[in-house]
């Protein structure tokens, strides 16, 4: 089977602890280019600790996935795996 390509965008904010937490659950996107936008616009309002938009190869029905490219980052986010 061919692999799909995965584009997300997540962001998030501290908790009372300082810790970072997501911010909503990562939100799959229909291309690269509106990841970028959005992660872009959402960064702008200040309202996150940070924002990051990535892709990567999957083959979702197998449990494989290539290695995260990252599209935009701002701010504080955690180490991708």
């Amino acid at each position: 089977m061919t692999p799909t390509k995965l584009i997300v965008l997540i962001a998030f904010l501290r908790d009372e602890d300082g810790n970072l937490q997501p911010a909503f659950e990562p939100r799959e996107m229909p291309s690269e280019d509106r990841a970028r936008h959005e992660a872009r616009m959402m960064a702008a309002t200040g309202k996150y600790a940070g924002v990051i938009a990535w892709s990567r190869e999957a083959h979702p029905d197998v449990g494989e996935y290539g290695p995260p490219d990252v599209l935009f980052q701002h701010g504080e986010v955690p180490e991708m795996e």
